[in-house]
């Protein structure tokens, strides 16, 4: 019974976005049809198909069949009723009529019926994709943490069952394990950031967020973590406010530094720019390193380079592989867009968008 309630829910589901729509289109088709009248007294003949071309939309382009079957009613009243004479009377004995009836009804439903089939292969396409992505994602992260940890247990058991290590040995070790703990950190944030925007019913509470504290904030992380590489930022004059989540844009830009510094090639120097395009807000992360392979642009946003052999980075770990791809969803998730590109000469530019209009 409740399978059933809700089957009927969702066949006869009400949404404003979709009265928006059916009204928007009706109106145009109304108009169109009072235009033709005005023009010339030939409404007789063209009301009819000008009104199941609009059944036919709103069906195609709503939810369920509630507007598609409401607007196949209204659209035999506006034929019969407003377009067909005697104008503004109904007259029921008009030759046809029980056919444009049954032409707007049988469109309706074969329509949202169509409809709702093809939603519903989307959305199992979708589901499918990300069950997909979600296996490619865990067989990258079982390989990529497996490494540091046998890294870290080996070098604590060195230290433990070796006293007399000389010093140097002590802080080599040492220093190696606090590598491999800052590495897993970083994984740990970007696994958090995926569970903020994979599900299914995630979404992002954005707020108008000063961008100079969000790049300040990357930068001074990276910073601590790489203080030989220069970092010169670029913003607007203006204070420049964009509505994000701060903590999720501040992940991209972390991404996309250590990106830049541990697999730039010999990246000594990154600009970070912003700059507003319209309604857009445009950032970039540029790098004088060596610069992306051609044969790896296409792929840098799709399944984690571990899983498609990437080299180890500067310190022998394979490259976490998720970074990029978070900050790719990061920013689809925001409505934005993403894209790579080697600049001749002169390393390689991350760039996105954000839009400045909240939604």
């Amino acid at each position: 019974m409740k399978a059933f309630k809700s089957r009927i829910r969702h066949i006869f589901a009400f949404s404003w976005r979709d009265l928006l729509i059916s009204v928007l289109i009706f109106l145009c088709a109304t108009g169109f049809c009072a235009l033709l009248h005005q023009m010339a007294d030939i409404t007789d003949g063209f009301a009819s198909p000008v009104y199941v071309l609009a059944v036919l939309l709103i069906s195609r382009f709503t939810n369920g069949y509630l507007f598609g079957l409401i607007a196949a009613i209204l659209g035999v009243i506006g034929v019969n009723y407003v377009f067909t004479y005697p104008y503004m009377a109904f007259n029921f004995a008009i030759a046809g009529y029980p056919l444009t009836f049954a032409t707007m009804l049988a469109v309706s439903i074969s329509t949202s019926a169509l409809t709702t089939v093809v939603k519903k292969q989307d959305k199992l396409r979708l589901e499918s994709e990300r069950a997909r992505m979600r296996a490619d994602l865990l067989r990258a992260v079982s390989h990529d943490l497996r490494t540091p940890l046998t890294s870290i247990a080996g070098s604590a058991d060195l230290l433990l069952e070796n006293a007399d290590l000389p010093e140097e040995s002590r802080r080599e070790l040492l220093g190696s394990i606090k590598d491999d703990s800052q590495w897993l950190i970083r994984m740990v944030e970007n696994l958090l950031s995926i569970t903020r925007v994979g599900g299914e019913n995630a979404s992002i509470q954005k707020s108008p967020e000063a961008v100079e504290e969000v790049v300040a904030d990357a930068v001074g992380k990276f910073r601590r973590l790489f203080p030989d590489i220069n970092v010169r930022i670029e913003l607007p004059e203006d204070v420049l406010f964009v509505p994000m989540d701060a903590v999720l844009i501040c992940q991209v830009f972390t991404n996309l530094l250590e990106n830049a510094a541990m697999h730039g090639g010999g990246t000594r120097n990154i600009t970070v720019s912003a700059s507003v395009r319209g309604r857009e807000a445009r950032f970039s992360v540029e790098d004088d390193g060596a610069g992306i392979s051609e044969d790896a642009l296409p792929y840098l946003f799709e399944d984690p380079p571990s899983a498609r052999g990437a080299a180890p980075d500067s310190v022998g770990r394979h490259n976490m592989g998720i970074g990029l791809s978070v900050c790719r969803a990061i920013v689809k998730a925001h409505g934005g867009s993403m894209e790579a590109r080697n600049v001749p000469g002169h390393g390689a530019r991350f760039s996105f968008t954000l839009p400045l209009d909240e939604e």
